[in-house]
């Protein structure tokens, strides 16, 4: 039986510095290797007479070299040029820097040459074509696959590395799904779908062999969503919270009108915690609709009923900040609020446990810490987890079982498309805020190139004179060579010396201690800092109402919902607020993304834009539900196939709740095998 767990450094062509290139892109092991799926292919199968070359387009040509190779001198570099020619015409093919070509071609021998073509004048060229001797299709004559890469591994590379795992592999893999499955839905084989993702002969091939692999994919997820959904209904009967305590006695007492989509949401919990079902709801709501306020409420009606609730945050500076609303709105009405984070002392720390051990405490909101196991609740009654795409579905578990069966709602700012959202969370219901509070004004989104620096920068001095402050936002830490991006510490030193040096200039960056970036954020509130410039650390953030300008460099490199999501932390405030999308890229693709941006604040329109021009690799990021991200499944192209394999998901789970029998022994295994770090299965 093939190890699909042998290190990836013992596969032929790997070696010691391939294997750290390998290990950026993720891959460690052979699996790793094999289900690396090409992001798109190259069809060099169909060659093209040089006449028939049109500027601009990618093709393969068969031709002679007419003359040995030249190689001539520009400003420290070398250019390599050669002369081909067919039946209909002739080229000229040039390299840079690549001298060892010279002895590769000989004078009236027929190659095979891939590139893009440039043609002015009717004098047609390729720059750094690939190519192949009439014998070998090493880099033509195939459809070829094209990976995402890393700064240095070519894609010749990752190809051969790709064909000698393959080979490894290939005839060995074990079926992963039934027998009764494959027939049913006419599916390839792993050991075919496994090669034709890589190396199709035909796009018919690629086609059957994607449809198999989707298949699985979404299959699992389904399963294992499924799989939890049923456990909560299996489970003991949930807690009855009581109807004498009403969540209107909250909401009249608030120094402010809740939006019809708030009080719909609240009477959907305030049922849920009613019934002896076990809640286990999802609340979505565009960045500043108002979920805290609801969390709130519903805390307030487990309190009045006698028992105790636990907010967890992701951010210590987060988690201050629904400690000083919990405490404004519901002290009044007698609930005891305390707050654990790490940065606590060992003494307060210890007086928080004893007080929470014995009652003495209601709400008790924190990070992380909360999970701990010294972390005991006398009565614990609800659990609400914001921004629950930061916490995996296990430690959404963990915290439930410090109580008997609590009422668990998970918040998130991430609005995903309502259809997507009921498949996904298959474990969860689902509530929807899809309103704003009427005092929000509408953040005006511009996107400009670099040409705008200058007014820019003058923008955000004027602003600032005015006192307001902004973020300027880089999408990484240090400089990458193979992206030429701005990084925070090299704009830092620039803006803060240069640009903005009367200002007070920060930053903050995702590589910090906690307790640093908690103080900066904490500063940034008090209005100590003016400007500050971060990465996406900002997304899930404190409010700061008083900042009402965002500047995200390179925001070509963002998904949409994550540009959306850092627009949210602007706008809080009474002032009108600003966004101002800097844009390098010029592709099609890019001014259609923009144009979203510019032209609504709706976070779910955005979110099925972001599903559309970006596939559902990059839109789920760290995948909210905390399942692994999807290899080969693209969620808007697929949305069909996903709701096929749903039903199919349901009927096996019908027959067969926990999959013990032996027809569904590979499904037990594939779930195991893919969620087992994430979910209890």
């Amino acid at each position: 039986m093939i190890d699909l767990q042998k290190d990836v450094k013992y596969i032929k062509g790997v070696g010691p510095s391939r294997v750290l290139l390998l290990n950026k892109l993720g891959i460690f092991t052979l699996k790793d290797l094999i289900t690396y799926y090409p992001r798109t292919y190259e069809d060099r199968n169909k060659p093209k007479y040089i006449c028939e070359c049109e500027d601009g387009e990618e093709v393969l040509i068969e031709a002679i070299a007419c003359n040995k190779m030249t190689s001539i001198r520009l400003k420290g570099k070398t250019m390599q040029k050669l002369i081909v020619r067919d039946e209909t015409a002739s080229a000229t093919l040039t390299w840079f820097n690549q001298p060892y070509l010279r002895d590769k071609f000989s004078i009236g021998n027929k190659y095979k040459f891939f590139g893009k073509v440039s043609k002015k004048a009717g004098k047609i060229t390729f720059n750094s074509p690939v190519y192949d001797n009439e014998e070998k299709n090493q880099n033509t004559g195939r459809i070829i696959p094209i990976y995402p890469l890393t700064y240095g591994l070519p894609q010749s590379t990752i190809r051969k590395i790709m064909e000698a795992g393959l080979k490894d592999v290939y005839g060995n893999l074990e079926e992963s799904l039934p027998d009764y499955i494959t027939k049913e839905y006419n599916l390839e084989n792993i050991n075919e779908a496994t090669k034709h993702i890589h190396f199709p002969e035909e796009f018919k091939d690629f086609n059957i062999a994607r449809n198999r692999l989707v298949f699985e994919e979404l299959l699992s997820v389904q399963l294992a969503l499924l799989q939890l959904k049923n456990n909560y209904m299996y489970e003991e009967k949930g807690i009855q919270f009581e109807k004498e305590v009403k969540i209107s006695d909250v909401i009249n007492t608030l120094p402010f009108k809740l939006t019809n989509a708030q009080r719909r949401v609240l009477e959907e919990i305030e049922q849920d915690m009613e019934s002896d079902k076990t809640m286990n709801r999802l609340l979505q709501g565009d960045v500043g609709s108002g979920k805290t306020v609801v969390a709130m409420c519903a805390a307030y009606k487990a309190v009045k009923s006698g028992y105790q609730a636990a907010i967890m945050a992701p951010t210590a500076i987060l988690a201050t900040q629904h400690l000083e609303n919990f405490r404004n709105i519901l002290e009044n009405l007698g609930i005891r609020c305390e707050l654990l984070i790490s940065g606590i002392t060992k003494k307060k720390k210890e007086d928080i446990l004893q007080r929470l051990e014995n009652g003495e405490i209601d709400i008790l909101i924190g990070t992380h810490a909360i999970i701990e196991e010294n972390v005991v609740f006398k009565n614990l009654g609800l659990v609400v987890t914001d921004e629950q795409h930061r916490f995996g579905v296990k430690q959404r578990t963990k915290i439930a079982e410090k109580g008997e069966n609590p009422d668990v709602l998970v918040m998130t700012a991430t609005p995903i498309p309502r259809t997507l959202a009921l498949i996904l969370y298959g474990d969860l219901d689902i509530s929807i805020i899809d309103e704003l509070p009427p005092n929000r004004k509408k953040i005006e989104t511009i996107a400009v190139g670099k040409q705008m620096t200058d007014r820019i920068n003058n923008f955000i001095k004027q602003q600032v004179k005015e006192g307001r402050q902004a973020y300027i936002v880089c999408p990484l830490v240090e400089e990458n060579e193979e992206m030429d991006l701005k990084s925070v510490e090299k704009l830092y030193q620039t803006y803060s010396t240069e640009v903005f040096s009367e200002y007070r200039v920060e930053y903050i960056h995702g590589k910090m201690k906690a307790k640093e970036k908690d103080e900066i954020m904490e500063k940034f509130k008090n209005k100590e800092i003016d400007i500050l410039i971060s990465t996406t650390v900002i997304e899930v953030g404190v409010d700061v109402p008083n900042a009402n300008i965002m500047v995200i460099e390179n925001s070509e490199r963002f998904g949409l919902a994550q540009l959306h999501q850092l627009r949210g932390r602007v706008g809080r405030g009474e002032y009108q607020s600003y966004c101002i999308l800097k844009c390098e890229g010029k592709s099609e693709n890019t001014r259609k993304r923009m144009k979203v941006m510019v032209e609504t604040n709706d976070g779910f329109i955005i979110s099925e834009k972001d599903l559309e021009l970006r596939g559902s690799g990059d839109f789920f990021g760290t995948m909210q539900h905390g399942l692994p991200e999807f290899k080969i499944a693209n969620l808007f192209e697929d949305i069909e196939m996903l709701k096929m394999v749903q039903s199919v998901a349901m009927k096996i789970l019908e027959e067969d709740p926990k999959l013990e029998q032996e027809k569904n022994q590979q499904l037990k295994n594939l779930i195991r095998d893919k969620f087992a770090k994430r979910i209890e299965i």
